[in-house]
């Protein structure tokens, strides 16, 4: 199954209200905003969305409004963090009346692990039941799927069209595209090192830096397709010093805090994570008016 999204998909943020409630107005406003800077797709439900704590009815409504505010004008993906293979049949079955372009699944990421058969077989469950392409998301620390397990997924599950390869390390995605198989993706979400990436072959990106930083990031991508280096690597040192401003245990909140500087109304975190110190906000308001000289 093949999968036709690449370059700039931001994570976008879920803004809630002060008592915790979704922000629907904030969030097509997130939406816009992000279509208004020329990405390439939007992801909803992801880790900077905060979507570990979104319900199954919440998921499928910001899925509905998602897809009703961006009407076809770039390709939407659903973010599903779930612990078991019922939920994530559960959800992914809840969305398919939507025009959604693929789903981005975490592997289990309580705190047991199952074995590389059992990983296998929670994907086939999940590709069998629906229609909708899987793009994994290769996230969780003490599940971290191999390049060797990945690839095997990939060529015995057609369902499987790609995976969001995160974490520091960019030996292993330059591992996994050594033997990616035909027709498959991989997405960089290495923040830091997202102009790497791209020079490894990385099919796009689907990280935080691009849900705070939506306009820096396409010039960024549309640099290395055009093979301005000189230019991608200044962009890509701006984008570090941002990066590291803003990572964090409340790294959403600091996306929401970049976002809400540029005119984006944003809401709160959902408790218990706290919104940016001021001295956090101090760094971004000071990188941001660096890293947006790139702003596309």
């Amino acid at each position: 199954m093949s999968l036709a999204m690449s370059g700039i998909i931001p994570p976008i943020v879920t803004p809630f209200t002060a008592d915790g409630e979704i922000d629907e107005a904030a969030f097509r406003g997130v939406i816009r905003f992000m279509i208004a800077k020329k990405v390439h797709g939007v992801c909803v439900g992801g880790s900077t969305g905060e979507g570990h704590t979104l319900t199954a009815a919440e998921f499928k409504r910001l899925m509905e409004v998602c897809v009703d505010e961006v009407a076809g004008r770039v390709p939407v993906m659903a973010g599903m963090i779930v612990n078991s293979t019922r939920e994530a049949i559960a959800r992914a079955r809840s969305v398919e009346h939507l025009d959604i372009a693929a789903l981005q699944v975490t592997p289990v990421h309580y705190l047991f692990k199952p074995d590389d058969d059992a990983t296998l077989a929670h994907f086939r469950a999940l590709t069998e039941a629906t229609k909708i392409p899987v793009v994994i998301y290769n996230v969780v620390p003490w599940n971290y799927l191999s390049p060797a397990l990945l690839v095997r997924i990939m060529n015995e599950l057609p369902g499987v069209a790609g995976v969001k390869q995160s974490a520091g390390d960019l030996k292993l995605t330059a591992d996994l595209m050594l033997d990616l198989p035909a027709g498959k993706k991989v997405y960089t979400a290495v923040d830091a090192l997202l102009y790497l990436g791209f020079m490894l072959g990385a099919h796009g990106t689907i990280a935080a830096n691009p849900a705070a930083l939506p306009g820096p990031c396409v010039s960024l991508w549309n640099a290395v397709q055009a093979g301005d280096h000189a230019k991608a690597h200044e962009i890509h040192r701006a984008l570090l010093r941002f990066w590291n401003v803003i990572v964090g245990d409340n790294l959403p909140a600091n996306v929401k805090t970049a976002l809400a500087l540029q005119g984006v109304a944003t809401g709160s975190p959902r408790a218990p994570m706290p919104a940016s110190s001021p001295a956090q906000q101090a760094a971004i308001r000071r990188e941001l008016d660096n890293v947006l000289r790139f702003d596309s």
